[in-house]
């Protein structure tokens, strides 16, 4: 195996269980925060935000994952614009039911 590869799919693994132990972290500091603790709120914000941001790496690097093992391709961009309505049909004045 191709040692970028064993690297992308280690850092999916690594911030796959980040995300698990946030999300985990989170819903604990929420029952704490309910209970009456106060500060429980400041650390259910923060591990939300970690939660998000690490599942987002986690997806982004699934995604460059599957590009590396061909998977996917990399989005091409089209040699000439696709035509639009009105330059590929011709205009008639006063719309469909007077052309016919």
């Amino acid at each position: 195996m191709q040692p970028r590869l064993l690297g992308l799919a280690g850092g999916v693994t690594l911030a796959v269980v980040a995300w698990g132990y946030l999300v985990f972290a989170a819903i604990d500091f929420g029952a704490s925060a309910r209970g009456g603790d106060s500060q429980g709120w400041w650390f259910l914000a923060l591990a939300s935000t970690g939660a998000v941001a690490c599942l987002f790496v986690g997806l982004m690097l699934i995604a460059r994952l599957l590009r590396e093992l061909g998977i996917t391709s990399a989005p091409t961009t089209p040699d000439s614009p696709e035509p639009t309505i009105a330059a590929s049909a011709p205009v008639t004045p006063g719309g469909r039911r007077a052309a016919r």
